[in-house]
């Protein structure tokens, strides 16, 4: 797996950013600091000229031997905290190891760094935190962000991942423990997309917590009072916008990330034509929920035009690929009132229909509909309405119980069935369930991980995860290189379309409806192309001159795991005598 990463990334910047330091007095901050330590990987000469002779054990060893043990001391846990907390140790250590080891088995460690291993350590966060990771900042700055963020280190920061940890996951308002959230997002830019993780920034934004326990907890980390949704709450994130591209420049792209339903629709309309910015439950869950459908029309034959589709949940998750596939029907013909006809969202309170008691959000009135009938549960809503997909994205757990699995497998040859919630235990069914259910006939994704179905006559089914890793990696790194400064929706459709047809017929016939996470890294390249190409052919990038050659262009600032020299970079002067001539 590692030659092949390596091969799609082998084009590196012809002069390494570290060969300035080799001086003695810079040779134990050298290892001291993740970007540049190396361990036991320091050469003889390196360890001669920067001082550090005699700090390490004798042995040289490559990289290799490293993640030798780094692999062999995680085989060695079986508890994913552990796990997640081992492999955060190493990235505060050696981040080219951490790195190295995260890549050549991203499949299985995917879960650990992300969804759902990083939702447990947000709820421990205060009882296992060892090292800041990011920026804090706390409605108390208010009026003082620009000076917090000189504080950062990296001064060539290209994207910031920011959270006020009101919504995390399914797991509800975590506070500042939800800094694992961008820090979790943010190794994955690098070790799917190539983005050098130095000029990424994590930040999580601190106006209280409404979570008792927490404000109840001595460890708790954040500040002790309720959320504060006052004007110094929208003030705060007002100059957190402006200090950001006033330090890092117009076009840092700032991602938002598990904000609650309200602000996160308030927040993507406010800004999104001011800042290159993009929320990514809304948005990158769209594109990859979408992913999956154009990729199950292949199976089913049936474009999407011809699917009614049921959500249970109507947040920022539901409204975001529903107002995505509706994008993607009128792409077919099909006008913006017949799109939306053909969806429909099922919440706490029922079914979105008019002149149900419970208030509508005014971001679900396009999807309001008239009654169809009694409904007075999601079953009903599915026995009336008929669906050939159900989504779940309520974070609500096993809601598609299995009267409603036999339920779509009774109106449909080949239902589509996707229970998107994070983390595992939030999930509204197994692939278990799907599948067994369904006599195996259901076309199933999740969001969290679940295993190979065995079905009772032998057939193995491999169901696909609906990871958003699929879209945001790539579509960051197109961004970034090409300069866009206004994140437009067509972006997410064109993502959605590259990701869908990047599975392979072989990998639809096993059950998969996304391609398998061991080829994530060629997946977020070739995305980037394909939306490189897309913002220019739009006239979106801002970035001159227009590369001729995109995947060349992408492939060639693709970061890896390879340490650099310290060496100083020696040569002789040819002909050139430094001897008197006799």
């Amino acid at each position: 797996m590692l030659s092949r990463l390596r091969t799609t990334c082998s084009l590196r910047p012809c002069v390494s950013v570290c060969r300035w330091a080799h001086t003695k007095e810079k040779g134990k901050p050298l290892m001291l600091n993740p970007r540049t330590n190396k361990g036991m990987a320091f050469s003889l000469p390196e360890r001669q000229i920067l001082g550090i002779h005699g700090l390490l054990p004798p042995k040289v060893e490559t990289q290799d031997t490293q993640a030798m043990r780094f692999q062999n001391n995680l085989k060695k846990m079986s508890d994913p905290l552990q796990k997640y907390i081992y492999l955060m140790g190493i990235q505060e250590r050696n981040e080219r190891l951490f790195y190295r080891v995260l890549m050549e088995d991203i499949e299985e460690l995917m879960p650990i760094v992300y969804t759902p291993t990083v939702g447990l350590a947000c709820t421990h966060y205060g009882h296992i935190f060892r090292r800041p990771k990011g920026l804090f900042i706390s409605i108390r700055d208010k009026g003082h962000i620009r000076s917090i963020l000189d504080n950062w280190p990296e001064t060539n920061v290209a994207a910031v991942v920011v959270t006020d940890g009101e919504r995390i996951l399914g797991l509800g308002d975590l506070g500042v423990y939800g800094m694992g959230i961008p820090v979790g997002k943010l190794c994955l830019y690098t070790a799917c997309a190539g983005i050098r993780p130095e000029r990424c920034l994590p930040v999580a934004i601190d106006v209280g917590t409404n979570n008792e326990t927490l404000l109840k907890d001595p460890l708790y980390m954040g500040l002790y009072q309720e959320r504060d949704n006052s004007q110094a709450y929208d003030d705060l994130i007002d100059e957190f916008m402006e200090a950001v591209v006033d330090k890092y420049g117009q076009d840092t792209l700032i991602q938002f990330e598990d904000f609650g339903n309200h602000n996160a629709f308030r927040f993507l309309r406010k800004y999104r034509e001011k800042y290159c910015t993009f929320n990514d439950d809304i948005q990158g869950t769209a594109a990859v929920a979408l992913a999956g459908l154009l990729a199950a029309q292949r199976a089913i034959g049936k474009p999407i035009t011809e699917h009614r589709v049921l959500f249970l949940g109507a947040g920022e998750a539901a409204l975001g690929i529903a107002n995505l596939i509706v994008m993607a029907m009128m792409e077919l013909g099909m006008s913006h009132t017949e799109a939306r006809n053909k969806i429909w969202l099922y919440d706490k309170h029922g079914l979105l229909v008019k002149d149900r008691h419970q208030e509508t959000d005014s971001n679900q009135e396009a999807f309001v509909h008239d009654s169809p009938g009694n409904v007075q549960s999601f079953l009903d809503a599915v026995n009336i309405i008929k669906p050939t997909a159900i989504i779940g994205v309520s974070g609500a757990g096993r809601l598609f119980t299995p009267d409603v699995i036999k339920a779509m497998g009774t109106l449909n040859h080949r239902p589509i069935i996707f229970a998107l919630s994070n983390p595992t235990t939030k999930a509204e069914c197994t692939a278990e369930d799907a599948y067994t259910l369904t006599d195996g006939r259901c076309l199933f994704a999740s969001g969290s991980p679940f295993g190979p179905v065995t079905l009772s006559d032998g057939r193995v089914i491999t169901p696909g995860q609906g990871n958003n890793a699929y879209i945001f990696p790539g579509v960051a790194l197109a961004v970034i290189l090409s300069g866009v400064r206004h994140i437009s929706d067509t972006v997410f459709l064109e993502a959605a379309k590259t990701l869908a047809v990047q599975l392979t017929d072989k990998e639809l016939e096993e059950g998969r409806l996304y391609p398998p996470l061991s080829n994530i890294r060629e997946v977020s390249i070739q995305m980037a192309v394909k939306v490189v190409e897309f913002v220019y052919a739009k006239g979106m990038a801002f970035r001159y001159p227009e590369p001729l050659d995109k995947e060349k262009f992408v492939r060639a600032t693709v970061w890896d795991t390879h340490y650099d020299s310290f060496v100083p970079d020696t040569y002789d002067w040819p002909g050139v005598s430094f001897s008197p001539k006799k």
